[in-house]
Formats: structure tokens, sequence, C-alpha cells
């Protein structure tokens, strides 16, 4: 069984890779001039990709 220690790794890998990925997309949107496409309080809205941060940090309460 793994310890709280590598699934905390596991985790941190986890969300390292999304924020990347994120980042990866607002690059990608900005350089085709195209929408970010969400879902906002259950409404499908268009963002322009140049009012939206290219980067963000995802905070945990520590366990």
């Amino acid at each position: 069984m793994e310890t709280k220690e590598q699934l905390k790794e596991e985790r941190d890998k986890i969300v390292k890779g999304l924020e990347e990925a994120y980042r990866k997309l607002v690059e990608f949107k900005k350089a085709k001039n195209s929408p970010l496409v969400v879902v906002r309080n259950g409404e499908i809205v268009e963002i322009d990709p140049n009012d939206v941060q290219p980067t963000i940090s995802y905070k945990r309460n520590q366990d």
C-alpha cells in the first residue's frame, strides 16, 4: 500500500501537469485568436483568451 508521502507526490505531479496543460491551452487560444469555452454558473460562455492569466497555481490546505 502506498504511503501518504507517495500519494502526496503523485497528487503534486498530477496538479503540475494540469497547470502546464492549462498554460499551453491559453497560449494556443491566444495564438489562434480563439475564445476559451467554459461553463460558468451552469451556462456555456466564451472568454477572450487575452482576458485570462496564462498561469494559475493550485493551492491546497496541508493535510
